[in-house]
């Protein structure tokens, strides 16, 4: 039996509130887009990327970065991230969607594969380290899920939070779904730390990060690579830990 085409689909534009132009910040010499990249494109059990991001005149330039990693781009509506999604992995003809955010700068590509793994081996609809029950690091995040069931979300739910967070319909409704959530030993549990980049703190954290693991592991150092450096390094912790998570609703 063929496994399904698995994709992973980078929601990214350049019109964040919070911190705009956040996705192409320089990171070590490379556009923190192109950080998460060279992590994604090191999963193995990956068959294809593809970037989804908006009409926007202001996502031109992620079109042009896009054009330059020689990444799959796919360009719809700024709101309805889900539908840009569900267009975006039908361009490239996803079948298990691997849903990722472009601020995802240090998403671990071993906690990927885990997560591709984890979904083959049990009979879930939706697996996830990331819903309702969080214990990896924010922005350590893996969820994935059929794009047959991700198409069914958007035909039929009207519901502005659940265009807006792709993922969120199936977390509203575990008794619809069979959720499986990946849970964190317990040497990765910190909930609390913040490895995704949306303030000016989290950019000096991710900077940082990269400066201490890249000269020994180079650019794709793991999860457990990180949380030892951070462990040991609590000044590095302490750059981004009062930074806030937006709420889903």
């Amino acid at each position: 039996m063929s496994l399904p085409h698995t994709v992973a689909s980078i929601e990214a534009r350049m019109g964040s509130s919070r911190f705009p132009g956040k996705v192409l910040m320089d990171v070590g010499g490379k556009p923190a887009l192109t950080r998460l990249f060279d992590r994604l494109r090191s999963v193995a059990l990956l068959d294809d990327i593809v970037l989804a991001t908006t009409t926007s005149p202001g996502d031109d330039a992620l079109e042009a970065w896009a054009r330059d990693e020689g990444v799959a781009c796919y360009r719809g509506s700024e709101d309805d991230v889900l539908a840009r999604v569900v267009e975006a992995q039908e361009s490239v003809g996803g079948e298990l969607v691997v849903e990722v955010t472009g601020d995802c700068t240090l998403l671990p590509p071993d906690v990927v594969t885990l997560g591709i793994e984890t979904f083959h081996a049990n009979h879930a609809d939706v697996v996830s380290n990331c819903g309702r029950v969080q214990t990896f690091p924010m922005g350590a995040d893996v969820q994935m899920f059929p794009l047959a069931l991700l198409v069914d979300v958007a035909a039929t739910i009207d519901d502005p939070a659940v265009c807006e967070n792709v993922s969120l319909h199936f977390y509203d409704n575990p008794d619809r779904y069979r959720i499986h959530n990946i849970v964190a030993p317990a040497v990765w549990r910190h909930p609390d730390w913040h490895l995704q980049l949306d303030y000016d703190e989290d950019l000096a954290f991710i900077r940082a990060v990269y400066a201490e693991l890249e000269p020994i592991h180079g650019p794709v150092f793991g999860l457990p690579e990180l949380m030892n450096l951070l462990h040991a390094r609590p000044d590095l912790v302490a750059l981004n830990i009062d930074c806030e998570e937006k709420a889903a609703r």
